[in-house]
């Protein structure tokens, strides 16, 4: 049956039949065989023209699980955060980039989740928000050794640069956090975010001036500046009676576990200065400092110099007495110190050696110094090497008692005395011979 207004791409000829060929309708060119169509299967969507493998089977590239996961995790880490549409954006586009790069094809899952909170970072601090990667290994609870080093090969991948933030603007974003306004709490807990951030700044640069910032990390000094801010910017009975654990619930906020350790720190710092202080008559003490942090806060750099003049003015009168006690006026041969001097003297040489051995050591200088960094005042315990210790050739001679304390089993202990009863025959055949 011809088919009416078909021509022979391939001839050209009009001739054109309808064909059933294996239950399918197909047009043939009479005049060389062509197939001009193929039925309903292929005539709609290609119209019977020539169409390759690749675009017949090509389909579009889906997001992979993790990558899917990554990006919930991170919008939702813009939400805790509450940064803005914009930086949410920048860091989808940035985790994207990232993402497929060969460099974080083939790392683990800790690395591929630690990228998110990366690219959340960069896009803050981008955009002048200020946000620690502290604060986001935290609400990740990432490692951060971890994170810095993914955070650094990112910005070497996606080849962008982040400015440096300021501490002003990080106590500024971390003073917002907590719900202490006149809408949240009673009026006698209630503060203004700006004079608590002020307060607070002023306390984490006279941390910084006393060595307790040094190798610390930001988050827990930065609550326990918050908390010592608060109390001191009206020090009435029910703010100074409230524990740090109880205003980070009044507060909404969660509290870290080694903030009340920065605040016993802080407050030794300021009961320092507090005593330097010309006008306070009462002595200052741990549980009224907070009363006077103003005053020390405004003052801070005339009373750190008052306070390491006293404290050198103490050490030297500690020595002038320790000088007197070691030299006293009287005679030598009348005084008990001269008696035990010569009894010294008249010991052997190696007994004298033996006493200062074991002699206790020095005691550390981070002690007798007012302020000293954290690691000096308590510094890690490390074994000490012991002098005069031979090295060990392998010949040395064993004790019996030294391998019985390596048994453990009876039957071991009856191997080891049949041993040494056949090593003692043999012992004393060798003695007879």
């Amino acid at each position: 049956m011809p088919a009416a207004g078909l021509k022979c791409p391939r001839c050209g000829s009009p001739n054109i039949v309808e064909d059933d060929h294996h239950t399918q309708r197909q047009n043939v060119c009479v005049d060389c065989g062509a197939v001009v169509s193929e039925g309903a299967l292929t005539h709609d969507v290609f119209e019977g023209s020539d169409v390759s493998y690749s675009r017949t089977t090509a389909v579009a590239k889906k997001p992979c699980l993790n990558q899917i996961k990554g990006q919930q995790q991170l919008k939702a880490l813009c939400r805790v955060l509450r940064a803005n549409d914009e930086i949410e954006t920048l860091s989808s586009t940035y985790f994207a980039q990232a993402y497929e790069h060969e460099s974080f094809l083939k790392v683990s899952l800790q690395k591929k989740e630690c990228l998110a909170g990366c690219c959340v970072l960069v896009s803050c601090r981008q955009l002048n928000w200020p946000v620690t990667m502290g604060t986001i290994a935290c609400l990740m609870e990432a490692d951060i050794v971890m994170m810095g080093a993914v955070y650094q090969e990112m910005m070497k991948v996606l080849k962008v640069e982040a400015p440096l933030i300021n501490i002003s603007d990080v106590m500024e974003a971390h003073c917002q956090e907590y719900k202490i306004t006149s809408l949240d709490v009673h009026e006698d807990l209630a503060e203004d975010h700006k004079d608590l951030n002020k307060r607070a700044l002023s306390l984490v640069e006279l941390a910084a001036d006393a060595w307790i910032l040094t190798g610390r990390k930001p988050v827990p000094l930065m609550m326990a500046t918050v908390y010592l801010a608060w109390q001191s910017l009206n020090p009435n009975h029910v703010r100074i009676k409230m524990s740090l654990e109880k205003f980070c619930l009044i507060a909404k906020m969660k509290k870290n576990r080694v903030a009340a350790k920065r605040v016993g720190e802080l407050k030794e710092v300021l009961c320092k200065l507090g005593k330097e202080i010309p006008w306070v008559t009462d002595p200052v003490t741990s549980d009224n400092v907070v009363k006077h942090v103003g005053d020390i806060v405004k003052n801070r750099f005339a009373l750190l110099r008052r306070a390491m003049r006293s404290h050198e003015d103490a050490l030297k009168e500690e020595n002038q007495l320790c000088c007197e006690e070691a030299n006293p006026s009287e005679p030598e041969d009348q005084t008990p110190y001269a008696t035990t001097r010569n009894s010294k003297e008249a010991k052997e040489p190696g007994e004298d050696t033996e006493s200062k051995s074991n002699q206790e050591p020095e005691p550390n200088w981070g002690k007798r110094m007012l302020f000293a960094p954290p690691c000096v005042i308590h510094p890690k315990r490390r074994r000490m090497a012991l002098e005069g210790l031979k090295d060990v050739t392998g010949d040395e001679e064993i004790s019996d008692s030294e391998i019985e304390s390596y048994i453990r089993t009876p039957r071991e202990a009856r191997e080891f005395a049949e041993m040494q009863k056949a090593w003692e025959s043999q012992n004393e055949e060798a003695k007879c011979e």
